[in-house]
């Protein structure tokens, strides 16, 4: 997973509240068990019509929005159901943070397993954020997003932040116990010997 330490990057308003992962990844999609290439279906329902044309009113289909790295986005961001692949089709996009005023607990567990970071903001500062004209840049070792003069802090568990920073998924945060595991298990076949199992 890459790491994730300071994003500067355009920023998209879509400061609409309850976008659920539905709407951010439509279930037609979910037939994948790869992260990648869900991308162009990302917001499907609101980014195109029933033709599959793009929608020229929606924020991801202007310029210079195609391009952006960072979501604003309304309160309960990702609700709904428990998918996975709505980070992975974010992600896909180039989204790389999202700042909302509060996150469904899912949503917001699966972005840190997928190398993304959710960022609590209150409205006021989204709406400022908004209106700046130019890149914003998210600085996680800071805890800071800085736009048009403007800083707002954020907060995160550290246990999060060590997750992003050194770009670990759940697999490679286990590897780094491998030797904890390792004497944990060699001190259990000691002191406690009847709980080996023996294949005769």
């Amino acid at each position: 997973m890459e790491p994730f330490t300071t994003l500067t990057g355009i920023a998209a308003p879509l400061l609409r509240a309850n976008i659920d992962t539905d709407l951010i990844i439509p279930k037609q999609f979910l037939k994948t068990l790869v992260r990648s290439g869900l991308g162009k279906n990302l917001f499907q329902e609101i980014r195109y019509d029933a033709q599959g044309r793009e929608r020229a009113d929606f924020i991801l289909n202007q310029a210079p929005y195609r391009r952006a790295s960072i979501l604003l986005a309304g309160p309960n961001f990702g609700c709904g159901s428990s998918r996975e692949h709505a980070p992975w089709a974010l992600k896909d996009f180039g989204i790389r943070s999202i700042l909302a005023p509060s996150f469904a607990d899912i949503f917001f567990t699966n972005c840190f397993a997928n190398g993304l970071l959710p960022a609590i903001l209150p409205m006021e500062a989204l709406e400022a954020l908004a209106a700046v004209e130019g890149p914003l840049t998210v600085d996680l070792p800071a805890q800071q997003v800085r736009g048009g003069g403007q800083t707002f802090a954020f907060a995160i568990e550290p246990a999060r932040k060590a997750v992003l920073l050194e770009g670990l998924d759940e697999i490679r945060r286990t590897e780094a116990n491998l030797a904890d595991i390792a004497a944990f298990e060699a001190r259990r076949r000691e002191e406690a010997p009847w709980l080996e199992t023996r294949v005769s």
